[in-house]
């Protein structure tokens, strides 16, 4: 059997809280979408974060869908980790 790589996937989340209620899908992506998706977020300084499991379970949700409500603490965790990174990096300027 040969070893085959699964093509990689990427999601973009986004999240305004004086405007929406919860995160939203903003880009979603396999293959070269997903290289699309990271490159952007890269050349923008947009924290990329890898987490297969959250990815699988936000992977049903359509572009421009809500986060469900089961999913906020999974979801909160990247927000913070990103704010880390946010805070680290201005402390650092």
């Amino acid at each position: 059997m040969k070893n085959q790589q699964k093509r990689k996937e990427a999601m973009a989340l986004g999240y305004n809280p004086h405007s929406e209620a919860a995160p939203k899908v903003l880009a979603k992506g396999k293959g070269i979408i997903a290289e699309n998706i990271l490159s952007r977020a890269k050349e923008n300084g947009v924290p990329i974060q890898e987490d297969k499991s959250l990815l699988s379970l936000l992977g049903n949700l359509d572009i421009g869908e809500s986060i469900p409500e089961e999913l906020y603490g999974a979801v909160a965790e990247v927000f913070a980790f990103i704010y880390r990174l946010d805070r680290d990096i201005s402390k650092k300027e």
